[in-house]
């Protein structure tokens, strides 16, 4: 959350010229639904089945494209096994708190995980106890990328070159 993995996924994508998926926004689109109504009135549970279902559906296909995760999205079920076990490349887009929290405290409303703190330390306390806890399956991707300090082409660029 808030390491720029969609602004990021797209610029890849355009490089590449492939195709990108913005997980969430296809999550939207099957319930026709923004992700924070989903949260609102159907709760995180019935968010993350739909998730799952979403990624297992993009994993099947055989089609090269940037797909971008949700935060969570590797936390739940079987989600980063499957993506390691899958033919599809993963990256961790590795940001430390201070950058995260600089990204996220303008855009708390537009977040359902985030949107109920009131201040910055309440923010830098959430995203600190969910990086620890997420971190062990962060760890699974097959490149864990620091972006700290770095442009959006800058991490493009430096993803290129370690993919080729």
């Amino acid at each position: 959350m808030g390491c720029g993995k969609s602004t990021i996924g797209k610029s890849l994508a355009q490089k590449l010229n492939i195709s990108f998926i913005d997980l969430d926004q296809v999550i939207e689109n099957q319930e026709n639904e923004s992700i924070k109504a989903i949260f609102d009135k159907r709760g995180e549970l019935y968010f993350r089945k739909a998730e799952r279902q979403a990624l297992q559906q993009l994993i099947a296909q055989q089609n090269s494209g940037v797909i971008s995760l949700g935060g969570g999205t590797p936390c739940y079920f079987e989600n980063m096994n499957d993506l390691a076990q899958s033919k599809h490349y993963s990256i961790y887009l590795k940001a430390s708190i201070p950058t995260l929290v600089g990204r996220l405290k303008d855009e708390k409303v537009m977040r359902p995980m985030i949107d109920h703190l009131t201040d910055d330390a309440a923010l830098t306390e959430f995203i600190g106890k969910h990086l620890f806890e997420r971190n062990a399956f962060y760890q699974k991707a097959k490149t864990v990328f620091t972006i700290d300090g770095l442009s959006v082409d800058e991490i493009v660029d430096d993803l290129i070159k370690s993919l080729a």
